[in-house]
């Protein structure tokens, strides 16, 4: 599956990204905000990740935004099961994509598709130290659910604290955009 915004294209990985995988995820400050991902963040590890990507079909994207002629890894977006729930957002941004609205303009794309494809409930969190994700799950439409879960980071090597969030996409618009266009 693939997305197009006004300014990304949402696809899934494949093995040659690894190299731009692995340099914009590769920074202390974007695995700090993460469960899984190491710190630091070799190739191998985005190797072994976009080796297991998965079902091209499922939301689960890396990030690109397009401008100029030019297309460069920003980040990546899933929606996907954790833990306990079967649709958990989840995503990250390479630092000089941060306060530019991508995070937003993705989860919105990806919310839609994922709404396609039959899924009604979707949960995500954030730790409570990075409330910028909080600012975005709330654009997007996500109520806070008044529960703070303790969370492992690997990439911290610690258990951190999170806010949860879920959002009901029958009851709404899913934050969807005029100009978001998906194609499969």
């Amino acid at each position: 599956m693939f997305v197009r915004t006004q300014r990304l294209t949402l696809r899934p990985g494949w093995p040659e990204d690894a190299a731009a995988l692995a340099q914009a995820i590769g920074h202390e400050s974007v695995v700090r905000n993460l469960a899984l991902p190491p710190w630091p963040y070799p190739i191998e590890a985005a190797e072994t990740f976009l080796a297991g990507f998965g079902n091209p079909a499922e939301p689960k994207f890396l990030m690109f935004e397009h401008r100029g002629g030019v297309t460069r890894l920003i980040g990546g977006m899933a929606v996907g099961a954790w833990k306990d729930e079967p649709n958990e957002l989840g995503y990250w941004l390479t630092p000089d994509a941060w306060g530019h609205g991508f995070a937003t303009e993705a989860g919105r794309a990806v919310l839609q598709a994922a709404r396609a494809r039959g899924v009604r409930r979707i949960t995500a969190g954030h730790f409570i130290d990075n409330p910028a994700s909080g600012r975005v799950l709330r654009k997007l439409g996500f109520r806070p659910t008044s529960q703070l879960v303790t969370m492992y980071s690997r990439g911290r090597g610690c258990d951190v604290a999170s806010a949860r969030y879920e959002i009901d996409l029958s009851e709404g618009d899913c934050g969807g955009d005029a100009d978001d266009r998906m194609a499969a």
